[in-house]
């Protein structure tokens, strides 16, 4: 069975920081697009950081470029997402995804929630003084 687990949601302080982990289960990453997808209550589900396994491109959505990374110590079957300078309106669940299907717009990569073949459950992060 497949499985993708993500961790290390938490509740910080505006400002802090967190690292989340997916961790994937009866597949592997290389070959893959991972997305990081925050679900936020009354907004659609888009991704804020997409990155290709095979050859480390990574976009990132306006509203994240310059605080969150993927950073260059994945281990295998993981990948993490670095939250740097985290706002409230960071706050939601992290979901993170996988899929096969490389999308270009422009010169930045792009993961579209229908084409992402395996998703984890998500983790809590909530940016709250």
């Amino acid at each position: 069975e497949v499985q993708l687990v993500e961790s290390g949601g938490d509740l910080v302080q505006p400002g802090g920081f967190l690292r989340l982990s997916c961790a994937a289960i009866g597949i592997t990453f290389a070959g893959t697009i991972v997305g990081w997808f925050p679900q936020v209550p009354g907004k659609e589900r888009e991704a804020v950081v997409c990155f290709n396994t095979d050859d480390l491109m990574t976009s990132y959505s306006d509203s994240v470029t310059g605080r969150f990374a993927i950073p260059s110590d994945n281990a295998k079957n993981k990948v993490y997402l670095q939250m740097n300078n985290l706002q409230p309106e960071d706050t939601g669940v992290y979901y993170c995804a996988a899929g096969h299907l490389r999308v270009l717009e422009g010169d930045a990569l792009r993961c579209l929630d229908n084409d992402m073949s395996y998703w984890g459950k998500g983790t809590l992060v909530t940016v709250s003084s």
